[in-house]
């Protein structure tokens, strides 16, 4: 285990090489602030040329190196800043500007040779460690065991996801095709609100003309006491009673033909509102059914009471027979016969 002191200069080396591997030489230009005589452009390519000897030296390689070595790499790194430091910090009013920039320059072209005795049997011990073959057959051995555990957790979780996909696949087969079925129910639903319309206005037909019969019967008790409409001989009052009789009997049509297709309307309406609701619940017979067999006999009830007429009080005629008894035991028996 290193002591305190150790890892303290441990971290002093560390952020020391680091600030050094992180350095941009191009900083070292300024030739915004200095001008064209004054700027440090030409030791930039030095600068880059030292970084990048800095660079060479693994960080992680200072965590087996002794305090004499630290304190040595950490000194030459804090030397070599402290002239980066010098030339971002040169300041050209004050002493002689000229002599400071000459001296700077030629502190950093005369820089890597030093630097390069000091650092590189730490750089080739850095070299040989990052090379350490069989540190890397163990680091690889380890991470395959790792690729081989998140493998067979992905695999895991995509099984799941999987037969959960399936699930949600067959609810939503099962919601479209309920959806499909319960769909046509708006067919019938237009058809139904059609139909309810036109009652209406023929149920306004229908009053209208009862009024206007009404009225014209009653119109023609007083008809002949009319001065200027009073028959003076027989022909007149024959030509006047049939008349009456013709108005009478048209007017009398038109009634009928208003309150049969009113009530043909209002038949229609119920027949169709009756097959939306039948298509909007059938699912709770299916599902109410359970084998093939018997939802095979309860859907086949179910379109003929659906499809089939039906009596709705409005219809003159004896229609809407119930399903036959017939149909059902030939539906039951077919299970039986395919057990034989």
């Amino acid at each position: 285990m290193p002591t305190d002191q150790e890892l303290d200069q441990q971290k002093q080396t560390r952020d020391a090489l680091v600030r050094m591997q992180n350095f941009d030489a191009e900083t070292l230009r300024r030739e915004a602030d200095l001008g064209s005589h004054l700027n440090f452009s030409p030791v930039t390519e030095s600068a880059a040329r030292l970084v990048e000897l800095y660079k060479r030296l693994s960080a992680t390689a200072l965590d087996d190196f002794p305090l004499p070595d630290l304190q040595a790499i950490r000194n030459q790194a804090d030397n070599d800043f402290n002239i980066f430091n010098q030339i971002l910090e040169f300041n050209p009013t004050a002493g002689s500007p000229q002599q400071q920039r000459q001296q700077l320059m030629q502190q950093v072209q005369a820089a890597y040779h030093p630097a390069f005795k000091a650092l590189h049997p730490y750089i080739s011990y850095s070299l040989h460690r990052a090379a350490d073959f069989q540190r890397l057959d163990r680091e690889a051995r380890a991470t395959f065991q790792q690729i081989r555990d998140e493998a067979t957790a992905v695999t895991q979780d995509l099984q799941a996801t999987r037969d959960e996909a399936k699930h949600v696949l067959e609810d939503v087969r099962k919601v479209a095709a309920e959806h499909g079925v319960t769909q046509q129910a708006a067919y019938f639903k237009e058809a139904a609100d059609d139909h309810e319309r036109q009652a209406g206005s023929w149920k306004k037909w229908t009053i209208n003309v009862s009024i206007g019969l009404g009225a014209y019967s009653l119109a023609t008790f007083v008809l002949h006491k009319l001065p200027w409409i009073a028959p003076a001989t027989a022909y007149e009052t024959v030509q006047m009673a049939v008349s009456k009789v013709l108005v009478f009997g048209v007017m009398s049509y038109m009634l009928y033909l208003c309150a049969k297709n009113f009530l043909s309307h209002k038949h229609n309406a119920i027949i169709n509102r009756h097959r939306q609701n039948a298509l909007m619940t059938y699912k709770a017979l299916v599902d109410a059914a359970g084998d093939t067999a018997n939802r095979d006999v309860v859907l086949h009830q179910a379109a003929t009471c659906i499809f089939g007429p039906q009596p709705t009080g409005y219809s003159g005629q004896g229609d809407g027979q119930a399903p036959s008894s017939k149909s059902i035991v030939e539906f039951l028996s077919r299970p039986l016969s395919e057990m034989e």
